[in-house]
């Protein structure tokens, strides 16, 4: 009948449509983007980590490593401000062509789709670059306060700063779910995982080293350089586990 055959036509158009580089493919992360397309260079993408009606832009870092990585947090210049209240932190801010941070809610998606490893690069203020790496890292829901859960550290010249940001809520100035009697965030200017309080202190304020009359309230990853060594750059991104590249 007519109707059959207008029905097998939509549906060879359709095939067509999926199987072309349509608007169809939906990457949940750089990892999907770069398996996509492995000429990719590091940039600007948008992927769908909660599905197709909520497009988030991230920054992929397409060559360190082997690269696949989305990266999540980027401090660089100290255009940003990050000294901010719970639901910036939930939800995400700043700009992915310069610092930002993607947003809690977003990682949390990031984490329920893939396993994941973490990756962490800093430069200080005389270009000296150094990495930590973590075997697997992921967060629970807002419901559990966003709980990290980090894997080995497994190297890197940066050494681990981490240590006490394990299983840590996450506490920002208006909402605190760290281990110490105050409130960390409020005390070290920074929104993060806090024990009581930090080995590391990425969200901290921006400033060369030396310029700030307070410890430990800078961008800091305290076994890289000195403790309170107010670093250039950092950047925090995780990339999917599997080694698979097979369809």
């Amino acid at each position: 009948s007519n109707y059959e055959t207008l029905t097998l036509v939509v549906l060879v158009a359709l095939a067509a449509l999926v199987h072309s580089d349509s608007q169809f493919y939906l990457p949940i992360d750089c990892d999907d983007i770069f398996r996509h397309d492995n000429r990719s260079s590091s940039g600007i993408y948008t992927i769908y980590p909660g599905g197709p009606t909520t497009p988030l832009k991230v920054y992929c870092d397409m060559n360190t490593d082997g690269g696949r990585w989305t990266v999540f947090l980027r401090r660089l210049d100290g255009s940003e401000n990050f000294f901010r209240p719970w639901n910036n932190y939930k939800s995400g801010f700043g700009n992915v062509a310069g610092e930002y941070w993607l947003g809690l809610e977003n990682i949390f998606l990031l984490s329920m789709r893939k396993k994941n490893e973490m990756r962490v690069d800093m430069e200080d203020w005389s270009g000296t670059t150094a990495s930590a790496n973590y075997d697997s890292f992921s967060i629970d829901s807002e419901l559990s306060g966003y709980q990290l859960h980090l894997g080995s550290f497994t190297g890197g010249s940066a050494g681990d700063g981490l240590t006490s940001a394990k299983d840590m809520k996450f506490t920002t100035y208006d909402k605190d779910q760290d281990t110490w009697d105050y409130n960390c965030a409020q005390h070290f200017i920074g929104g993060f995982w806090y024990g009581s309080c930090h080995g590391a202190n990425p969200t901290g304020m921006y400033a060369p080293n030396g310029a700030l009359p307070f410890d430990n309230v800078q961008a800091l990853w305290s076994t890289f350089k000195a403790p309170n060594y107010s670093l250039k750059r950092i950047n925090m991104k995780i990339r999917s586990i599997s080694k698979c590249y097979c369809n």
